[in-house]
């Protein structure tokens, strides 16, 4: 109730000082139709642009009225086929999302990372805390694909491979999700991850299955088996109720495994969303976490019932 009540106080703060700043925009060009001046002219369009991005970023909140949409989300993304290309493709995904997150002022956390044979991840999972941070990421559920001129090819052909990114609402103690302990399987193990020599002589890290699904979770990031026996249950509860989830959204099940979004490097430069048909040339931004457009986008279209887009997606 109190980071509830913490929310709603910083949402009408950050709506007051939008007004604000609209206001004074009005002021300074009611002065420059009397006294033009370049530089402020320069200054005001700039002021204009950064003015709107952030009321159509937070005019995307008022989208967000689904039950776990306020919640913390937990991030997963899996390397599709294609070895190095595919690894090193994840591993990009997951900085995105990072650096994502740093634009919202969300605190990330990497709980737990497969690495590749050669280079980047085969998978991922990151937790991320913020005010709707599930109802933000809920957008990005699906698979990605990725097209370029391979720097692990040494005969510089295209390729295209994929990564699908699973996003679900962190299990807290709002949510009622009870683990049967005699269908969970524990095991402990030593971690490959940070903690530098401690890890190498206890095993702290976890890993657990729950029999009738098959879920597997593993946390090693934390120094104490206690921490990651805690992520890690945290994380079991985030799939299972995933799982409620999707017996309620068919959507989720339409989106599950289906292609989102093409991000094509070679032979030009163009982001595209294949469920709306939002797209941008700036591949460089939005590999560096400027996504709120593609998402903004994406829950417009889910609020207003609108089909998905019939664009196509060819690369050639």
């Amino acid at each position: 109730m109190l980071r509830e009540a913490e929310g709603l106080r910083e949402e009408i703060a950050l709506w007051q000082s939008l007004q604000k700043r609209a206001s004074d925009l009005v002021e300074l060009v009611e002065l420059l139709t009397e006294t033009p001046d370049p530089d402020t002219e320069l200054d005001v369009e700039r002021e204009a642009d950064a003015l709107s991005r952030e009321f159509q970023r937070e005019r995307t909140l008022l989208l967000f009225s689904g039950d776990y949409d306020a919640k913390d989300a937990v991030l997963s993304i899996s390397a599709g086929a294609g070895g190095t290309e595919a690894t090193d493709w994840a591993e990009m995904l997951l900085r995105m999302y990072l650096r994502w997150s740093e634009r919202h002022r969300f605190k990330a956390e990497v709980i737990d990372t497969t690495p590749g044979e050669q280079a980047g991840i085969k998978s991922a999972t990151a937790t991320v805390s913020g005010r709707f941070a599930f109802g933000w990421l809920r957008a990005e559920r699906g698979v990605h694909r990725l097209v370029r001129i391979s720097p692990y090819d040494a005969q510089k052909r295209r390729q295209t491979t994929f990564a699908l990114i699973e996003v679900m609402p962190e299990a807290d103690e709002d949510v009622e999700i009870e683990l049967n302990w005699d269908e969970i399987r524990v095991d402990t193990f030593r971690s490959s991850g940070a903690g530098g020599q401690h890890v190498q002589k206890t095993e702290s890290a976890i890993r657990l299955t729950h029999v009738p699904t098959g879920i597997v979770v593993t946390c090693q990031n934390e120094r104490s088996a206690t921490q990651n026996r805690e992520v890690a249950i945290r994380v079991l509860k985030s799939r299972l109720l995933e799982l409620e989830l999707e017996k309620r959204e068919e959507e989720l099940r339409q989106i599950r495994g289906n292609q989102i979004r093409s991000y094509v490097l070679h032979p030009y430069q163009m982001v595209k969303d294949l469920r709306t048909g939002y797209e941008t040339s700036n591949t460089g931004a939005v590999l560096d976490g400027d996504l709120d457009a593609f998402m903004q986008a994406e829950l417009e279209r889910l609020a207003t019932g609108q089909p998905l887009s019939t664009g196509s997606d060819s690369d050639d």
